[in-house]
This record gives structure tokens, sequence and C-alpha cells, in this order.
């Protein structure tokens, strides 16, 4: 069913629905541990977080803790002026995690021309304010 405008209501922005618990990606600062969910029904890894399983759409999520762990499948460099506030160039990058699950995050800690596919990277967390931690990556030394 379309609406006035000819626009599928479905489809569209989804104003005004609640986000719930299982649905924030928000990492405790007093945790220090990287958090995803698993289904009790088939096994998927889920990341982001949401309220149904992406494989079976079972609701039996549980959390698990990420050892944090991972591959580079693919990256980008974003290059800005170095004057500030902009700081120049970040890199991008998606992680395939070891428990099954891809993560958009950043590369930190390496040069540019250090990223290639396959790379082994590790969770830093770092904090960004008070009551705010966000998952970065770093290369895996060791």
């Amino acid at each position: 069913m379309f609406d006035q405008k000819g626009r599928d209501p479905v489809l569209g922005p989804q104003i005004g629905v609640p986000v719930t618990p299982a649905a924030s990606v928000r990492i405790p600062p007093e945790s220090g541990e990287l958090r995803y969910q698993r289904c009790g029904a088939c096994d998927t890894a889920n990341f982001a977080p949401t309220e149904m399983c992406r494989g079976c759409s079972s609701r039996a999520l549980q959390w698990a803790t990420s050892a944090g762990r991972g591959s580079v499948y693919s990256w980008t460099v974003v290059r800005r002026p170095e004057a500030r506030p902009f700081g120049g160039a970040y890199a991008v990058a998606i992680v395939d995690l070891d428990e099954g699950y891809r993560m958009l995050t950043n590369l930190v800690e390496v040069e540019p021309a250090e990223i290639h596919s396959g790379m082994r990277v590790r969770v830093d967390l770092r904090p960004t304010g008070e009551e705010r931690v966000l998952p970065f990556f770093t290369p895996d030394r060791g």
C-alpha cells in the first residue's frame, strides 16, 4: 500500500521506531570487551546487534564476547587536509572477525602503504569521552 505521494511506507525511513537495548552498539567504558550476538537457534554470529537473527529470524540471540581478532577484508584511505581540525589521512576498513561477523571500523597505528587484504588485526578499544568507547583496530604483530 502506498501513501498519497506514492511512497511505500514500509521501505521508507522508519521515524519514531524505538531503539531497544538489543539494537545498541554502545560499549560500556568499564567493560573492556567487544561484544556481538550469537543465535541460539542456528549459531549465526550477528553484528551489528538486532532484535532477530539475520540467519534464521529467531529471537534467541545471546550476547558473546569477541576475542577481538580478525583480518582486513577491504579498506580505503580517506585523505583530508593536514590543517586543524582535520588531522590528515585515516584508514577505514571492513574487518572479518574470527567469530564470523564483519565490522566497519578504523585502522590505527599503521601506515596506509602497509595495509593489505588478509592483514591480521586486533581490537583496540579507545575512550572517546566519559561514556563512550569505540573499537579501532591495529595490526596484530604477535
